[in-house]
């Protein structure tokens, strides 16, 4: 009767702890890969200076829930978006993150934080592009890196655009 009690007890704790890592998320992903997952896997695979590249939105039939719904960190799907995340979104403007102080980063990179726009050009959600920096100078002369990550970034962002004829098709199933 003690190791049934131990059993269910076990149980109820996993359980638990699984519903605490869910409930940190505010959306689920399909179970089946969706376009946007795929232009994921793609960028990463042809670009070998990126860390990651995310995509950032309200998933179709939600209203006001800011999420990543796609990227290279599969774990961080569903994830909230931070406020920083949903300005971009809201006001359309892009940040360049240098990361030039983070001592805990374990590499040091460069993020560029743009909007995410379709074929015609609106503005549909966030792409968080993170780049290597391992050219990283402490005595501040990195104005050149900025403009270079810039021009990487928004490259990236404006290439990706064509192959995005809505927001409504980044949720679309692939195979």
């Amino acid at each position: 009767m003690k190791t049934a009690i131990k059993i269910i007890c076990a149980l109820l704790l996993s359980a638990t702890a699984l519903w605490a890592v869910d409930a940190k998320k505010n959306w689920k992903a399909p179970a089946h890969k969706i376009y946007a997952q795929q232009l994921s896997d793609e960028i990463m695979t042809n670009n070998p200076d990126l860390i990651s590249i995310t995509f950032h939105g309200v998933p179709p039939g939600l209203s006001k829930v800011y999420t990543m719904f796609a990227g290279s960190y599969l774990e961080r799907i569903g994830n909230p978006d931070d406020p920083d995340d949903v300005m971009i979104i809201e006001l359309g403007i892009t940040m360049l993150d240098p990361r030039w102080h983070r001592m805990k980063d374990p590499a040091k990179k460069f993020v560029m934080m743009m909007p995410l726009r379709n074929a015609s050009g609106e503005n549909i959600g966030l792409l968080v592009a993170a780049y290597k920096n391992p050219e990283f100078k402490p005595n501040g002369s990195n104005a050149k890196l900025e403009a270079e990550f810039y021009a990487k970034g928004t490259k990236l962002r404006d290439e990706l655009q064509v192959k995005i004829p809505s927001y409504e098709g980044l949720f679309t199933p692939v195979k």
